[in-house]
C-alpha cells in the first residue's frame, strides 16, 4: 500500500481511500440502521434509545481514535474546519437548526439520503440533487449572499492563542490535552452501554463502534496517508452536505477539477448501501407517493443544503466528525441540529403539518401517529 501511495498523486490516494471507506460506511450504516433522525424519533415516540446510544458510541470511539492519531500519528487537527479561531456561533446555531428541521421534512440526513439511494429509493435521488445544488449555491452562489448577511454579525474572533477545542480552552496542551480527550471519549462510549437492552443487542453497539472507527480512518486518509504539507486543502473526514454538491460539480465539470476524498466518499456510500441492500434482499425501486410527499422532501432537502453549509456540517459532519475534535462549535451545531430535528418531528407528527401524508393520522394521539407511519429511515 505504501508503494501505491508513493506512485499515485495524493488527491487520487484520498479519492480511492474515500471510496473504500465510504463503501464500508454505506454497508455498515444500512445493515445497522444507523440514522440520526431515526434515533431521535425512536427515543421520543417509542422510548427506544438503542439507535441513539449507537450514535453516542460512534462519537466516543471517534474522539478516542482521532486524539490517539493526533498523539501518536502526527495528525494536525488545526488544519480542519472545526478548530479555527473564528467561532461562527450564529451560523452554527441557525444553520444547525434549519438543517435539523430539513432533516425531519426530508425523512433522513445526508448519509441516510445516500443510503436510501443505494437501496433503490428514487425519492432520495431527488433529495440528493436538491441538497447538492443548494449546498453549492450557499457556498458560492446566490443563497451564499443571504448566508453571509445572516451570520457575519454573529461571529466571535478568538484570541491568537485560543482554540475551539475543549481541552485547550481548559488550558491544556500537547499530550495532556490528548489524554483528557481520550478519557472523555472513553467515558462517552461507556455511558452508552448503561442500558441493558443496548448491551444485549450487539448489532447497534457494533454499528456505532464501526461508524466511529470509519470516521477516524477518514481523518487518517486525508491527514496522514494522503496529506500534503504544501497543499492548502483542509484535512477532513466524513460529512454529507457540501460533498454532495462537490460530487455534482465534478460530474458537470470533470475536466477542470480534481476529485478528492468527498467525491469518493459519496460514491462509496451509495455503492456500499447498494451492496448491503442487494445482499439482504431489501433493494427495491421506490418513487414518491404523491405531490405532497414530494413537496415535503423538496423543502427539507433545500433546508438541509442551506443549513448544512451554514453550520459547517450535518448530523455526521458535525455530530460525529466535528465532535471527534471536541470542538465547541461542533457541540453548538449538534445541539442545534437535534433541536431542529425535534421541532420538525413535532410539527409533522404532533401538529399534523399540512402535508396530506400526516393528515391521514389526524385523529390519533401523537405516539400512535408516529407508530402508524414513520417519518424516517424505512430501510431495514
Amino acid at each position: 500500500m505504501t508503494d501505491m501511495f508513493d506512485v499515485l498523486p495524493l488527491f487520487m490516494v484520498r479519492l480511492l481511500l474515500g471510496f473504500a471507506l465510504g463503501l464500508a460506511l454505506g454497508f455498515v450504516s444500512r445493515r445497522g440502521r444507523f440514522c440520526t433522525l431515526g434515533a431521535i424519533e425512536d427515543a421520543v415516540y417509542s422510548n427506544d434509545t438503542r439507535r441513539l446510544r449507537s450514535w453516542v458510541v460512534a462519537i466516543g470511539v471517534a474522539i478516542v481514535g482521532v486524539h490517539a492519531l493526533e498523539w501518536w500519528g502526527g495528525l494536525d487537527l488545526t488544519r480542519s474546519i472545526y478548530l479555527g479561531q473564528r467561532l461562527e456561533w450564529g451560523a452554527l446555531i441557525l444553520g444547525g437548526f434549519l438543517f435539523g428541521i430539513g432533516m425531519a421534512l426530508n425523512g433522513t440526513c445526508g448519509l441516510g439520503t445516500l443510503r436510501q439511494l443505494g437501496g433503490g429509493d428514487l425519492k432520495a435521488l431527488i433529495s440528493f440533487l436538491v441538497i447538492g445544488i443548494t449546498a453549492m449555491m450557499t457556498m458560492r452562489g446566490l443563497t451564499g449572499v443571504a448566508r453571509i448577511a445572516l451570520t457575519e454579525p454573529f461571529t466571535l474572533q478568538l484570541p491568537q492563542s485560543f482554540s475551539q477545542r475543549l481541552p485547550e480552552m481548559a488550558g491544556l496542551r500537547g499530550a495532556s490535552a490528548s489524554l483528557l480527550a481520550i478519557a472523555i471519549g472513553s467515558t462517552i462510549a461507556l455511558l452508552a452501554f448503561g442500558h441493558s437492552g443496548f448491551r444485549s443487542k450487539l448489532r447497534f453497539a457494533a454499528t456505532g463502534a464501526a461508524v466511529g472507527a470509519l470516521i477516524v480512518l477518514g481523518w487518517w486518509a486525508t491527514g496522514i496517508a494522503g496529506f500534503d504539507s504544501f497543499d492548502t486543502r483542509r484535512i477532513e473526514s466524513f460529512t454529507f452536505v457540501g460533498p454532495l454538491g462537490e460530487t455534482l460539480y465534478y460530474f458537470m465539470l470533470s475536466t477542470a477539477l480534481q476529485p478528492d476524498f468527498p467525491v469518493g466518499a459519496v460514491l462509496g456510500v451509495i455503492a456500499g448501501a447498494f451492496i448491503a441492500a442487494k445482499s439482504d434482499g431489501s433493494f427495491k425501486w421506490e418513487a414518491p407517493a404523491d405531490a405532497n410527499d414530494m413537496k415535503r422532501r423538496l423543502l427539507g432537502a433545500f433546508l438541509m443544503g442551506f443549513g448544512g453549509i451554514m453550520a459547517l456540517g450535518c448530523s455526521i459532519g458535525q455530530g460525529v466528525t466535528g465532535l471527534s475534535t471536541l470542538s465547541v462549535g461542533s457541540a453548538l451545531a449538534t445541539v442545534a441540529i437535534v433541536a431542529g430535528a425535534r421541532t420538525g418531528l413535532f410539527l409533522l407528527v404532533e401538529r399534523k403539518w399540512t402535508f396530506r401524508r400526516i393528515k391521514t393520522v389526524r385523529a390519533m394521539p401523537a405516539k400512535a401517529a408516529a407508530a402508524h407511519e414513520r417519518i424516517s429511515c424505512t430501510d431495514p
